[in-house]
Parts: structure tokens; C-alpha cells; sequence
């Protein structure tokens, strides 16, 4: 698999799911990386972020490069998709932010969209799975479906397995875990204007 297949089908279809992005060993590294504090994860943005624990019960801890080689060269991964999709669809990604999830049993993140049409500057969402030995009882799946509500996939946590998709375009919904689950959950940023507003990543 390379990133060419990854932008084909970014282009042709606006998601994609690519298996053992990272080696059985990468992702060993990476779980070792694993924070033992973590937040309630939160819904909405800026004045309107608050908790919800009816739509999203999952916890979460930002990343950043000081948590490890192993983060250093996921982030440096994701900075090389960044170049990419910028040299192809000239797409303006300006910074790239992401955080470890975890999902203990009975955890779970209703269908939402991470971006809406002109109102957040997400473009691009990545999540990357690290649970060795999921099986399909685990649960846990992530769905993905289209504008229209069609489903469009039904996609098992399995580590090495990192999907992306457009941010404003799929709605998806995590599906309630039966037992501890991680990832990597990120999405590439523009900057932008709203209302006379400069919109900052951040």
C-alpha cells in the first residue's frame, strides 16, 4: 500500500481504509506511548464545548512529539500525508492535531460529522487503531456512512489499521465497545475566515 492508493481513493471516493499502516512492532511501540491520565472527551467547539456523556463517552489525552519517538514518527507520517494532499488537491492543510482515545466497555460515540460545510476548519480526519487481538465480540466498530445516511462501511478497530475520510462530507459513529479499545484520533487543519473572524487552527 502507499500513499498514491491513499490519495486515489481520498480523490474517487473521499475515504479510505489502509491495513498495516503500521507494522505489528511500530504499533507495539506506539501503545507503549500510552498515557496513564486521560479527560472526558468533550463535543462541540470553542463557547459551546461541553460534556455530553449521551452522545460520546470515550476518553481522551492530546499528543504532541514529547511522548516518545514512536509519536514523533507517527506525527512525522501524518506531516508526509499532509504534503501530499496539498501537492495533489492543493488543499491548503495547515497543522495537523490528534490525541490517544480510549474506549473502556460500554464506551461509545454517537454518529456525528467532525466538521460541518463552511463552520470548522477540519478538512481531513485519520484514525488509527493500536488493539492487538480485536475480534469482531470486542465491538467497538466504527461506522461510516454518507450525506444521504447510506452506510458506507462498517470498519473493526484493528491495530495497524489507519482510516481517512473528508471531515465535512461522512457522518460515523462509534459502536458500543465491549472491552478496552484504543486510537489515534486526528485531523488535518485550514486556516480560515468566518463572520470578518480569522479562524486560527489551534
Amino acid at each position: 500500500m502507499s500513499l498514491d492508493k491513499l490519495m486515489e481513493n481520498i480523490e474517487k471516493h473521499g475515504w479510505f481504509v489502509w491495513d498495516d499502516f503500521l507494522s505489528a512492532e511500530q504499533v507495539s511501540e506506539l501503545r507503549q506511548c500510552i498515557p496513564s491520565e486521560w479527560k472526558q472527551a468533550k463535543i462541540g467547539r470553542r463557547d459551546d464545548t461541553h460534556q455530553d456523556t449521551r452522545r460520546r463517552t470515550d476518553k481522551i489525552h492530546w499528543m504532541n512529539a514529547t511522548m516518545g519517538a514512536p509519536v514523533q514518527d507517527y506525527l512525522d507520517r501524518m506531516a508526509a500525508i499532509q504534503t501530499m494532499m496539498n501537492q495533489r488537491f492543493f488543499m491548503g492543510l495547515f497543522e495537523y492535531e490528534s490525541h490517544f482515545s480510549k474506549y473502556e466497555e460500554g464506551d461509545f460515540y454517537e454518529k456525528h460529522y467532525d466538521s460541518f460545510q463552511g463552520s470548522s476548519n477540519r478538512r481531513l480526519t485519520t484514525v488509527f487503531y493500536l488493539n492487538e487481538e480485536w475480534t469482531p465480540e470486542h465491538g467497538g466498530i466504527l461506522k461510516l456512512y454518507d450525506q444521504h445516511d447510506h452506510r458506507l462501511a462498517e470498519i473493526e478497530p484493528i491495530a495497524g489499521r489507519l482510516v481517512v475520510f473528508l471531515s465535512e462530507e461522512f457522518p460515523h459513529e462509534v459502536c458500543v465497545s465491549q472491552q478496552e479499545r484504543y486510537s489515534i484520533a486526528g485531523w488535518f487543519r485550514v486556516n480560515g475566515v468566518k463572520d470578518g473572524v480569522v479562524d486560527i487552527a489551534q
